[in-house]
């Protein structure tokens, strides 16, 4: 059973319960690391650190992290070592991204695509599996590698 930790802040907090729930449906176990209620003021980087570190720790295997545009949520999670965070508005990015680079946090800006979109695209995530390839893992050596040096 895939463990996902959903994080969101005031931008990604109207679709993130309905994104728990579609992940719980799909067979997940789901930690839900906040908000826990709307703050108009509160700050991406507070959840978007909760649902990287939970990856890097081992505590969870993948995260999914909203925000308003997904960027902000993406360049928090992509400083955490071992996280390899995407932005994903469609569904061939997100499975693939798993597929081909190993992606462990899924970005998704709430208010650049609709619920449903949301939902196929974490559907396409959660079901995907690294495919393992060689030249998948040569590549991601390199960019651990990257990681490790700077």
């Amino acid at each position: 059973m895939l463990h996902i930790a959903v994080a969101a802040d005031h931008g990604g907090f109207p679709l993130k319960a309905d994104l728990i729930r579609l992940a719980e449906s799909l067979g997940c176990r789901v930690t839900d690391l906040g908000a826990y209620q709307y703050e108009a003021l509160d700050d991406y980087p507070d959840f978007a650190i909760k649902a990287a570190r939970a990856v890097q720790k081992g505590d969870v295997d993948r995260a999914i992290v909203l925000c308003g545009s997904g960027v902000g949520a993406c360049v928090v999670a992509n400083k955490v070592r071992g996280v390899r965070a995407g932005i994903c508005h469609d569904t061939y990015s997100a499975h693939q991204g798993v597929e081909h680079d190993n992606m462990n946090v899924l970005c998704l800006g709430a208010r650049i695509i609709g619920s449903e979109l949301a939902r196929e695209i974490v559907t396409a995530f959660i079901k995907a599996v690294f495919s393992g390839e060689e030249r998948h893992i040569r590549r991601l050596s390199k960019v651990q590698e990257l990681e490790e040096n700077f």
